[in-house]
């Protein structure tokens, strides 16, 4: 008999991680949002509105056109490997194999990929193809009410690949669940449970459906737990490795020790890197951010953009004696960064050439999220 134990990362397994698990638990794994294209309508799909059923590409947070934009990101993060999701990237098989190729060609063999897919888009030729390019691992969600494709699983064990199925655990869901693992727990070499999420997306109905948070500040949904558990423990007797993968375990573990590791390679010399792998910088604004200011950001023309702020900045070398040095265009959210010290010193003479001055914490990630703005 297996015991079931806690991994650490709040998440509980009974036998092996999977590599896959291994290095994303650490941080260490680039998500790689293929595109939003999928066969499937899940109502429980936690993709967001401006991804879902859309053709776009992510490198963890940010919105990506090119390979060398992946390879730039995972490089920030320090990955050792990627994990390719979306939607379902057996849509855009292509545009995969490439990018698997392109990803292990740059940072070698040990490079440890692993690809989320539904079986439905399933065939043997592009499993073979996914299998040529360096796939390290593959993991299948399967639908749980029709099993139409279930018998694809035989396909996959063609290759020598290592095989996993993953599904949310949903409270009213329990036979279909059992049904489902009992058809595929001896096909596959690991199961991953992951506890059921709400998110802010129309198609994510667990609030429709009559479910309740787990707790005030949880994304996870009160019930989800408490059968994963009892999943856990019915098998326990068996040869097979399962984990329970939590919400906390996604964004404080997962997307927390990423942020980190990024943290350390884009902080500036005049930031704060705290522990958590956020950063307080100051900044300086040319007007007062609106209600709608990341939608404006998208707007704007970034060649445009960036001559008005070099040109700022070497109006501030002249007019306040800022060395240029000391500031840095952000092409990212349109403004200058600098240090707290800066723009407290200078925060009146900013003032009254029209600035805005700021003392910021945001999230050193693709997207830099803000976790609290001060203004001076």
């Amino acid at each position: 008999m297996k015991d079931m134990r806690d991994t650490g990362h709040f998440s509980w397994n009974i036998g092996e991680l999977s590599e896959g698990c291994k290095a994303c638990v650490r941080g260490e794994k680039l998500v790689l949002f293929l595109t939003g294209a999928c066969p499937r309508n899940c109502w429980y799909c936690p993709v967001s509105d401006e991804k879902m059923q859309k053709d776009v590409i992510y490198a963890n947070e940010d919105s990506v056109t090119s390979i060398q934009e992946i390879i730039r990101e995972a490089k920030l993060c320090q990955s050792k490997g990627a994990g390719i999701t979306g939607g379902d990237p057996l849509t855009k098989i292509e545009r995969c194999v490439d990018f698997i190729k392109d990803l292990k060609k740059e940072f070698g063999k040990q490079f440890h990929i692993h690809l989320y897919t539904s079986l439905i888009l399933v065939t043997e030729e592009k499993l073979k193809k996914l299998y040529e390019s360096g796939l390290d691992e593959i993991r299948f969600h399967p639908d749980f009410k029709n099993t139409t494709n279930w018998n694809k699983i035989e396909l996959a064990r063609k290759f020598d690949w290592k095989i996993g199925i993953e599904i949310p655990c949903i409270p009213d869901f329990k036979s279909e669940t059992f049904a489902l693992l009992n058809f595929f727990k001896d096909n596959v070499d690991f199961i991953n449970l992951n506890e059921l999420e709400a998110a802010d997306s129309a198609r994510n109905k667990v609030f429709d459906r009559g479910y309740k948070s787990r707790d005030t500040y949880s994304y996870g949904i009160l019930g989800s737990e408490e059968l994963t558990f009892e999943i856990m423990n019915f098998y326990k007797k068996e040869k097979i490795n399962i984990h329970f993968c939590t919400s906390k375990l996604k964004n404080i573990e997962q997307l927390g020790n990423r942020i980190k590791l990024r943290a350390k390679n884009i902080k500036k010399p005049y930031d704060k890197l705290t522990s958590s792998g956020s950063l307080i910088r100051g900044v300086i604004f040319t007007e007062k951010p609106s209600f709608n200011y990341h939608k404006e950001l998208k707007k704007k023309d970034k060649e445009v953009e960036f001559l008005k702020l070099k040109t700022l900045q070497e109006e501030l070398s002249e007019k306040i004696h800022i060395s240029s040095e000391e500031i840095d265009i952000d092409l990212i959210k349109y403004r200058l960064l600098t240090s707290v010290i800066l723009v407290k010193k200078y925060k009146n003479e900013l003032k009254k050439i029209g600035l805005v001055p700021a003392i910021i914490e945001e999230l050193a990630t693709g997207d830099l999220f803000e976790i609290e703005t001060t203004f001076l």
